[in-house]
């Protein structure tokens, strides 16, 4: 196991060496993040987990091991071999069920409460090692944005699969994918304009979770009037 971990080291190592020259992707690299870094990269992965946990675990971590970014100190778990192996295969697992109708609401199901307390801690995580009360502020922020970006995508994805065309549901997810990304580089780049998008993001999901939602009603209301129908008609022939 010891070797194992000092090869992934040295992998590690290599890469962050090969890409230095791209460590503006994500952050300013080896640099201490201010309130305003920190405020916007707590609120980020919090929102972010609600809809990719892994891939914000895994590219976090990734970051601060190959030095684009400076990670908190209550963040350094995630730049742990073990943690970077573990999330790197649930990252690839989740890439690929979140995109095959049905079992990405399965899987959302499944993660449904992971989500949004990993999202909290990740959140808390960010002041954890500094500040208890900004830690728990966080942690209460976190969690609340990632059930509400939770909530908003599950309720998109359910009335995505009630159509059976399968190319919606992959180019939504993709789409998901990025706004991960992008989310995570504008809170390390610029937060002020992270922020404004947040709060415009929030406004949007609250409107569409009620048009969502009014549409899921109705397809319930449809199939369960198809069903009483066929029942009688069952019953008088």
């Amino acid at each position: 196991m010891d070797a194992l971990i000092a090869i992934w080291q040295g992998v590690l190592e290599w890469a962050g060496t090969a890409g230095a020259g791209a460590a503006g992707v994500l952050g300013t690299q080896a640099a201490n993040l201010d309130m305003a870094h920190l405020l916007a990269l707590a609120a980020a992965v919090g929102w972010a987990s609600g809809l990719r946990l892994y891939l914000v675990v895994f590219v976090c971590g990734l970051a601060g091991t190959l030095g684009w970014i400076a990670l908190p100190a209550g963040l350094h778990v995630l730049q742990h071999p073990a943690m970077l192996a573990a999330s790197g295969f649930m990252l690839f697992v989740e890439f690929f069920a979140d995109k095959i109708p049905g079992v990405d609401s399965l899987w959302d199901i499944v993660h449904s409460v992971i989500r949004v307390l990993a999202g909290a801690a990740l959140a808390a995580g960010v002041f954890g090692a500094d500040s208890t009360t900004m830690a728990a502020v966080a942690g209460l922020l976190g969690g609340a944005l990632a059930a509400t970006s939770f909530a908003t995508k599950a309720s998109t994805r359910a009335a995505v699969n009630t159509s059976p065309e399968p190319f919606t549901n992959f180019a939504v997810s993709l789409s998901e994918d990025g706004l991960v990304l992008g989310a995570l580089w504008l809170a390390t780049n610029y937060p002020v304009a992270f922020g404004i998008c947040l709060a415009f993001t929030l406004v949007l999901s609250v409107w569409l979770l009620v048009v969502l939602i009014k549409y899921l009603r109705a397809i319930v209301r449809r199939l369960r009037g198809w069903l009483g129908g066929e029942g009688r008609l069952r019953l008088g022939q």
